[in-house]
């Protein structure tokens, strides 16, 4: 069995609203072979990972797997089974796994769910995959190789690349509240809200956060400065440059002092409670750094405590003790570190609610203080100290004190916070009570410092007392009550008119004064100004226009290629179009049939937000069925269908139960709820749809209509937006009509049977015959589906020359040429092709052997070599 690759799906799939992996598994040798073929296997693979006893797999009930592998099953389906058992073995979470039969004979994808915000370019699922393989390749070879120390490896990854305890705890709260997340790389940032509600938090730092606060936050002299001239009390230390002012700030403050860095973070370097002068002077060697210089002041007695004030009010507060151990009379002080690290909440850095327990050079010097060390036996209850500064960072632990905050404390702490200019900050603070007022002698009671980015974990899960949801209140504090975090977002897919569609869509919504971010083939606009140009139905592009803080709605051209290989690029739209669902595809991704694309282009229907609305196209079978789909109905979907006739029987019926529908009748694009009939426009005032001879055009204005009404546009604005559409200008490369000398040239991107089928009866309607087409079709189709196509040209064209794109698609050269033409011939025996070399060829060719007015219709595969040429011929927009 091998491992072919891996690819990641980071957002809503067609197999899971989360991110998954997929695995693509070659049985080889076992191929064919189920579980039962190999005595033993099964017995052996469940001793060596008991936890394979409580999957349910298909049945249901723990137990499930084993009677699975015990009646028989294939390999692949075990793998994926085992991958999940070590994914939790290391507190990688996750339960969604299928694998199903792709390529070629015993090929199959492992499909794996992931953690939400694990990097995209983690490797630790294809390392868990690999192990899985070598452990099922070890159980039918007979014995099941050890793997802990890979296993600890990949746990470490895991642990590196996760996010942190807070972090995590701000994007639960974001989406408990509805609000999109997405991670930015591998950082503890996040990307929260959509268009022009995104917000930015990192740790617990917001993107409203005082630059200027976090300089004074960062340098405790400063401070202290603005503390004191705020009048909140602070230790009146002062800064020393050189271990000998170290040791007269001794003298002077009279000790026991404290020495730490200027700027320091996480109690790095904070030595505490010193009174001899050596002490000051190591102190001050360990806490100077590159400033050379310390910070030197008295020891306030008392307890530790830390505040945190998010938005000008006290969310939690936490009793702080330093790391320490406590002695049962025959341990060591290693022994005791050993079993307090065992502790599954304590981890490495901030990755968990705890910090472990170390015994370097800072622990092992408190201890020699105490008069210790590591092989020491501490008596029975005897607290052991391994650090001072009370910091969870350096393996502390806290005790939730919110509810015994005195109220003069709790504006102590505000006022601190509004003088740094602090909008979420943690106040370290030393008094004898946090329960009883500050008292007022002189050194009883201090603020310590004022932290920027403070960490959320002794708040969120305390060692003693209650959680508080306090990246719930960050969270508030970004997004108050009533405020909005999404823009409007309308997902558009179909195998034809997506992109016009979307056009038109975004038109509307920008002449109803909504700046309009859109994704589309030719790339991403925001504001009607091209700002990356790529083909850009994907996911990235969607990304790129919802993190636009300009945007104020956003429309995304959905293409099934980017959901397929990397899922989409958003969650939840407002509105969902499927302009159609026909022949296109076939043979790629996985597509065999008509209903697998349907299950690809139906999760833009699937993936809208509750009572959102769905556009169906009435008089597409496919399209139309998405509406009974049960992923679909459990949205609670407003429907609105489209349809050219306004006796389509599914518009009649949806009509009938009061639904909202768009439809020509009597030659206006009509919107009907119900009885009532509201005229918009008459179809031949819409702008290229060549006074409605073009009714491709017409059901794509009737979609969009439909999607424009869902974001309550004006019926005014629709009818003004669709006579403006001129297709030079805003639908370049969609059937836009040029004059060459005296023959108009129809130029459109028309690759499928249906596409192409349009465009035939166009010109027929238009021009009153069909002319002489100069085609290319995308070399990634299946040979079936280019015949399919070509046939469909024949029905319409009689001469025919045909040229091959620059890009092969994989295609021998010359091999395109010879399927297009024998599709057309077996469509029309008397159809005349000629093949021509490239694309100036072809028109050039076209133009020739077409008559004098005789109309030209040019498919194309890239438009700017299109429109270069049409200029150097001297072309002309047309009517």
């Amino acid at each position: 069995m091998r491992l072919d690759h891996v690819r990641r799906l980071s957002g809503p799939n067609i197999y899971l609203s989360r991110p998954v992996a997929i695995a693509r598994l070659d049985l080889q040798g076992l191929t064919g072979h189920e579980t039962t073929d190999h005595p033993g296997f099964a017995e052996r693979l469940a001793a060596a990972l008991p936890g394979l006893a409580g999957h349910h797999c298909s049945a249901g009930r723990p137990g499930g797997l084993l009677e699975a592998m015990a009646r028989g099953t294939y390999f692949g389906h075990v793998t994926e089974h085992v991958t999940l058992e070590l994914s939790g073995s290391i507190g990688r979470e996750v339960f969604f796994g299928r694998t199903v039969r792709a390529g070629g004979p015993g090929e199959y994808d492992v499909i794996l769910e992931c953690p939400r915000h694990e990097p995209a370019g983690s490797t630790v699922v294809e390392r868990l995959i690999s192990l899985a393989v070598r452990m099922v390749g070890g159980a039918l070879a007979g014995a099941v190789p050890d793997l802990s120390e890979d296993l600890a490896g990949v746990a470490a990854a895991h642990e590196a690349e996760r996010l942190g305890v807070s972090t995590a705890a701000l994007a639960r709260a974001a989406r408990e509240r509805g609000i999109p997340v997405r991670r930015v790389d591998d950082l503890n940032l996040l990307r929260l809200g959509y268009g022009r509600y995104r917000r930015t938090v990192w740790a617990a730092m917001t993107d409203a956060t005082s630059a200027v606060g976090m300089e004074v936050a960062g340098d405790k002299r400063l401070t202290h400065r603005v503390l004191a001239d705020a009048g909140v009390p602070v230790p009146e230390g002062r800064v020393a440059a050189s271990p000998a002012q170290a040791l007269e700030a001794l003298r002077d403050i009279g000790g026991p002092v404290v020495v730490k860095p200027l700027a320091g973070h996480q109690g790095e370097n904070v030595h505490i409670e010193l009174t001899a002068p050596p002490e000051v002077v190591a102190a001050f060697a360990a806490a100077a750094g590159d400033a050379g210089e310390v910070l030197v002041e008295p020891y306030i007695p008392g307890t530790d405590y830390r505040v945190l004030v998010v938005g000008g009010r006290v969310a939690a507060a936490a009793e702080l003790t330093a790391a320490c151990v406590t002695g049962d009379g025959t341990s060591t002080v290693a022994e005791l570190v050993e079993r307090v690290n065992a502790d599954p909440a304590r981890g490495e850095g901030h990755d968990r609610p705890l910090t472990r327990l170390a015994l370097g050079p800072p622990e092992l010097a408190l201890l020699a203080r105490q008069g210790h060390g590591p092989a020491s036996v501490p008596g029975g209850g005897e607290r052991v100290w391994l650090r001072r500064n009370a910091n969870l960072s350096t393996g502390g632990t806290s005790r939730d004190v919110t509810d015994d905050v005195h109220a003069e404390v709790a504006a102590m702490c505000v006022r601190a916070a509004a003088a740094v200019g602090m909008d979420v900050c943690g106040i370290d603070l030393r008094l004898p009570d946090i329960a009883a007022p500050p008292p007022a002698e002189r050194g009883a009671a201090g603020v310590l410092e004022v932290n920027a980015a403070p960490g959320l974990r002794m708040h969120l899960a305390p060692h003693e007392g209650t959680g508080r949801d306090v990246a719930g209140g960050i969270i508030d504090l970004m997004y108050p009550a009533g405020t909005p975090s999404r823009v409007p977002v309308v997902s558009v897919t179909g195998t034809n008119g997506k992109t016009t569609t979307v056009r038109m869509i975004a038109h509307m919504l920008e002449l109803d004064g909504r700046r309009t971010g859109v994704t589309g083939t030719e790339g991403v606009y925001a504001g009607g100004r091209l700002v990356h140009k790529s083909d850009a139905s994907g996911p990235r592009s969607a990304e790129m226009v919802l993190g636009d803080r300009s945007v104020e709605a956003a429309v995304l051209e959905t293409a099934r290629g980017g959901i397929v290989r990397r899922g989409l690029g958003y969650d939840r739209a407002d509105v969902a179009v499927v302009t159609n669902v026909t022949r296109d595809h076939l043979g790629t991704d996985g597509a065999e049939s008509l209903d697998d694309l349907l299950d690809i282009k139906a999760l833009v229907a699937e993936e809208i937000r509750r009572g959102g609305h769905v556009v169906l196209n009435a008089e597409d079978g496919a399209s139309a069925s998405l509406a009974g789909r049960r992923a679909v109905r459990r949205r609670e979907p407003v429907l609105r269908f489209f349809s050219l006739s306004p006796d389509a029987p599914v518009l009649v019926d949806h009509l009938r139960s009061g639904g909202v529908g768009y439809c020509l009748a009597d030659g206006w694009l009509t919107e009907a709820r119900g009885d009532r009939r509201t005229r918009i426009l008459p179809a031949g005032e819409v702008a290229g749809a060549f006074g409605g001879h073009a009714v491709h055009v017409i059901a794509n204005a009737l979609a969009a209509s439909a999607a424009a009404r869902a974001l309550d546009v004006p019926v005014a604005v629709l009818a003004r937006a669709l006579r403006t559409f001129d297709p030079h200008t805003r639908n370049p490369g969609r059937g836009c009509v040029y004059r060459v000398g005296s023959n108009p040239v129809l130029v459109d991107y028309a690759h499928n049977p249906a596409a192409v089928a349009a465009m035939g009866a166009f010109m027929e309607r238009r021009w009153g015959r069909g002319g002489v087409a100069a085609v290319t079709l995308p070399g990634d189709r299946s040979d079936e589906l280019v015949g399919e196509t070509a046939r469909a040209l024949a029905a319409t064209f009689d001469r025919v020359v045909v040229y091959e794109d620059e890009d092969l698609r994989g295609r021998r050269s010359g091999e395109m040429t010879r399927l297009i033409v024998h599709g057309l011939r077996e469509g029309r025996p008397d159809v005349r092709p000629h093949p021509a070399g490239d694309l100036k060829g072809a028109l050039t060719s076209a133009l020739d052997i077409a008559g004098p007015d005789e109309p030209v219709l040019l498919l194309y595969e890239k438009l700017q070599p299109v429109t270069e040429l049409l200029e150097t011929l001297g072309a002309r927009p047309a009517g």
